[in-house]
């Protein structure tokens, strides 16, 4: 499956920590930036995949799963840590769920928002693996 842990470079102070991620320092340009949050930990997000855009999800605060499917096996990552990104590649099935009170999820993705990019029918999603 197309998906990695990528640590996130840090700078650690006793003041707090500083993570940084540049374009150069991660698999694609960034072109969009978004997170998730006050979501109540009953509900899930995601359920799309991607035909050409690749993401970096990160647990800013909180931590919360993601449910990954590439049409022949499922594997669950959970996120919880600041200096640690979920990188997805495109044709990847993701949900994301079991958030956790105060959860954060920014979001790094490789090209602006295009609805034509998004694969939202799990069959549908099936039916572009083949």
């Amino acid at each position: 499956m197309n998906v990695k842990i990528i640590d996130i470079p840090k700078i650690e102070n006793t003041l707090g920590n500083i993570a940084v991620m540049e374009n150069g320092s991660i698999p694609f340009d960034i072109k969009r930036v978004y997170y998730l949050y006050d979501i109540p930990s009953s509900s899930k997000r995601g359920g799309h995949s991607h035909k050409n855009l690749q993401q970096i999800l990160i647990a800013i605060s909180g931590s919360f799963d993601v449910v990954l499917k590439n049409g022949s096996s499922v594997k669950t990552i959970t996120l919880n840590k600041p200096d640690k990104g979920l990188f997805i590649e495109n044709h990847i099935w993701r949900e994301l769920e079991n958030f956790s009170s105060g959860a954060v999820c920014l979001v790094l993705a490789s090209d602006v928002f295009d609805e034509e990019d998004y694969i939202r029918d799990f069959d549908e999603f099936l039916i572009s693996k083949k």
